[in-house]
């Protein structure tokens, strides 16, 4: 891995020879997909400026050697990541250039980067350590996690700033009004009529590196959910990308997939639009979950391995059973009496949210840009 990032330094450094272009600004990610979450709302903030100076745009996939992406990438006067990008640690970065990292994840939860290698060896860290040297500017949605986040980065705590996360714009206070939520339920009502006067309940499991537990529906007896709820409820999968690719059985989901009330939305472009119209939240160690808490709706942690997860997976910057903002349960039998008996533990959601963002209003995208053009 550390040969291919090489390359791709040592290919971007022989297009150092070039000068950067003023007002060029390149976007790296791993989906393919142009202008895609927080990049899409930086994207539009260029775009609304009044005195705009002609800005080009480029959209690079980070995982692709091409000559042509690189030389634009070695030319940009601003570089976008929502991600690690190891190649940048091998990079010669212009003085005329600034390294603008977003980051995909909301608040502090998860652990990641450098708070997990510690059985990954010197390597990563290193790679990790002279990425973020290269990094002019992180952009997090909260001081209370600014020490997180520069464990995670090795950065130092000056290029850290708690201006928000662009793509949680979609949660401005016009957006969360109650006409506007009904106008996109209709909009799936139509799409599926059988949700009509049902309330919606969002099951978005995460990936796991056990590969046993990412069979879900070992653990999640959907039949028996469904026997008990479908009078009331209907289901919405979102499942992660990775599961089909590190699930033992694909059949126990192809299976789940063919029940009534039950829809697969894994591949729903908007995730936004699926919350603001879901009535509870069942997750696990999702990151989601933390976004989730800005609409004030139940959210229960289904952590059917959470031994497991404790134990041998990445670990948590907060203390999970204490500190998560819903009720936890490990069978399908507790999550169902939770359900029924709408003992959803929300007492913590509003301490929880207001750990995780600094600002709701809407405006990160804005502050995010106009810090970047006057720095």
């Amino acid at each position: 891995m550390s040969l291919k990032h090489r390359a791709y330094g040592f290919i971007f450094n022989l297009f150092r020879i070039f000068p950067v272009k003023d007002n060029s600004i390149s976007f790296v990610s791993d989906k393919n997909e142009s202008f895609n979450d927080d990049f899409r709302y930086i994207y539009r903030e260029f775009k609304k400026l009044k005195q705009n100076p002609k800005f080009s745009y480029n959209y690079i996939i980070k995982n692709k050697i091409s000559i042509n992406n690189i030389y634009k990438l070695a030319r940009s006067n601003y570089i976008f990541l929502n991600d690690n990008f190891f190649p940048l640690a091998y990079m010669n970065i212009s003085d005329k250039t600034k390294v603008i990292q977003l980051w995909h994840g909301a608040g502090g939860f998860k652990k990641f980067g450098y708070s997990t290698t510690l059985k990954d060896g010197k390597d990563l860290i290193n790679l990790i350590r002279k990425s973020s040297n290269n990094t002019d500017y992180l952009f997090i949605t909260s001081k209370n996690y600014k020490k997180d986040f520069m464990e995670a980065f090795q950065i130092d705590d000056n290029k850290i700033y708690p201006l928000g996360m662009a793509r949680l714009d979609y949660f401005a206070p016009e957006n969360l009004k109650k006409e506007n939520i009904l106008k996109i339920k209709s909009k799936f009502e139509k799409t599926y009529p059988g949700i009509n006067n049902k309330k919606i309940i969002l099951y978005a499991p995460t990936f796991r590196e056990t590969t046993e537990y990412n069979n879900i529906f070992k653990y999640f007896d959907i039949n028996k959910f469904i026997d008990n709820l479908s009078d009331e409820y209907v289901l919405f999968l979102r499942l992660h990308p990775r599961m089909y690719q590190f699930t033992q059985d694909n059949n126990l989901i192809y299976e789940a997939l063919k029940l009534n009330n039950v829809y697969d939305l894994t591949d729903y472009e908007s995730i936004e639009e699926l919350m603001l119209i879901s009535d509870i939240l069942i997750t696990d160690y999702s990151s989601l979950m933390v976004e989730y808490t800005i609409l004030d709706k139940p959210i229960i942690l289904f952590a059917y391995d959470l031994d497991n997860y404790l134990e041998c997976e990445r670990g948590f910057y907060i203390d999970y059973k204490k500190d998560v903002p819903g009720t936890i349960v490990k069978t399908t039998d507790e999550l169902i009496n939770t359900i029924k008996n709408e003992n959803f533990n929300t007492d913590r959601l509003e301490e929880f949210k207001n750990l995780q963002f600094d600002n709701l209003d809407g405006k990160a995208s804005r502050r995010i840009v106009e810090f970047v053009l006057n720095h």
